[in-house]
């Protein structure tokens, strides 16, 4: 099972994205993924488990309590999969920024000769 797998289970995605913000106690990720999913802290334990054994995570004891922290490395292997698709999307994204500034280029425009026609009004009369 490589990060794919380990990752597939919403409750492993959740413990990971909570560690998005940074390192965090084993007890608060069972608390956290006990409280989304109602599942036991043994249930918790063992995808904490699972995230140890296929490297998503690090893990550090501090007395009696295992802090938690996503391992960047191991999360490279989603970001080789995914930059075949960037490719994909990375043309079209810039092709959408261009008409977006090409329509916010047009709506000044207008809008400023839509100014300019309406304070010559009000100088005329």
């Amino acid at each position: 099972m490589g990060v794919f797998e380990a990752l597939a289970d919403p409750v492993r995605r959740l413990m990971v994205e909570s560690l998005a913000t940074g390192e965090q106690p084993a007890g608060d990720l069972v608390a956290l993924a006990r409280a989304r999913f109602g599942i036991s802290q043994p249930a918790g334990s063992q995808h904490l488990r699972v995230l140890r054994e296929h490297e998503v995570v690090a893990v550090r004891a501090e007395g009696t309590r295992r802090w938690y922290a996503v391992r960047p490395e191991a999360l490279s292997e989603l970001d080789v999969w995914l930059d075949r698709f960037r490719r994909t999307w990375d043309q079209p994204l810039d092709a959408l920024a261009t008409e977006l500034a090409r329509g916010r280029r047009q709506r000044r425009i207008e809008t400023s000769s839509t100014h300019s026609a309406s304070t010559e009004d009000r100088a005329a009369t």
